[in-house]
């Protein structure tokens, strides 16, 4: 887990690939072309470029127009002007219409540290999977960005996928294929399952690391298809491990967690620990120091699964 990519680089690397597989792959941004990967895509097929400014709603209705003419179109932007800024848009001109668009939200959960809550995006995953039709995507390293953007392209229906800003580790192999809607296996583990998405997925894989030194053994799950939840991996870890714990660099509420519990709660009632961010707006700074402050570092969260194994075993003996 040493080797490290950057996760906007490693988007419009693989969008390009796309872009040169299929010619009526295009790409658009509002004020955010340069950072957010589509460099690679302007250059080498600048007629199928558009950059409109600080046009957030209009770039998502002009996304829908020419989907309807049998174009793919990629939006890419910081996360919250793809999701919360354009949100009336993104439901109807998208969700309702069934535009075969692409959001991608980059510089997504807090990784865009120092400007605060108003660049920040903990709510995406929340907002967007309550649109019928939408597939939201969290990709937990390099590799499940790359095919992921593979993946979404061929896929027909409008998707979010949100990536992070910070380089990222390589978490799975070189035979690892990403396949939408099906969760990928890190670790095996009988004692509890961590279920973690995107840009913390090396983190639960870190307090997994952690845990087996202290002889409990944690399964980890990569969910980086949150809609539609690969709910066959949900239940066969609820009842092959009886705990869960989701980690998520989001809130707690709307997101893996709550649709992790929303599922668990109707087809097998397991004991659960969500680990993401609560009901506040993030503060700024350093990243690695935020995300000290919500614990979401590697033994912090050993710590809160390790706390959550002995009272959910002191509920369970009484």
């Amino acid at each position: 887990m040493t080797q490290k990519n950057d996760p906007i680089a490693t988007f419009g690397e693989a969008l390009l690939e796309v872009a040169e597989e299929n010619p009526d792959v295009v790409a658009l941004s509002a004020d955010s072309s340069s950072g957010s990967g589509l460099k690679f895509i302007a250059q080498r097929f600048p007629n199928r470029h558009f950059e409109f400014g600080i046009m957030e709603q209009g770039v998502i209705g002009y996304a829908a127009g020419l989907a309807t003419t049998g174009k793919i179109p990629f939006v890419a932007a910081i996360a919250p002007f793809v999701t919360a800024r354009p949100f009336e848009m993104v439901r109807n001109d998208l969700g309702y219409m069934r535009q075969n668009v692409k959001l991608v939200g980059r510089s997504a959960g807090i990784t865009y540290s120092d400007l605060g809550a108003t660049h920040q995006s903990l709510d995406d995953i929340a907002i967007v999977r309550t649109i019928p039709g939408f597939t939201v995507v969290n990709p937990g390293d390099p590799e499940d960005i790359a095919q992921a953007t593979h993946a979404i392209a061929q896929h027909r229906g409008p998707v979010y996928m949100k990536i992070g800003k910070y380089p990222m580790p390589y978490l799975h192999g070189a035979d690892y294929r990403f396949e939408l809607g099906k969760a990928a296996l890190l670790r095996q583990g009988s004692d509890v399952t961590l279920i973690g998405t995107g840009t913390v997925l090396c983190r639960a894989v870190e307090a997994a690391e952690l845990l087996a030194r202290k002889g409990i053994e944690a399964r980890v799950l990569d969910m980086h298809t949150i809609k539609p939840l690969d709910t066959e991996a949900v239940l066969a870890a609820a009842s092959e491990t009886g705990r869960i714990v989701t980690v998520e660099e989001h809130y707690i509420a709307g997101g893996l967690g709550g649709a992790v519990a929303e599922f668990m709660a109707e087809n097998l009632p397991t004991p659960m620990k969500r680990i993401g961010i609560n009901d506040c707006f993030a503060s700024n700074g350093p990243y690695e120091d935020l995300i000290g402050l919500y614990g979401l570092l590697g033994p912090q969260i050993a710590e809160s699964v390790e706390g959550f194994l002995q009272s959910s075993a002191s509920a369970l003996s009484r």
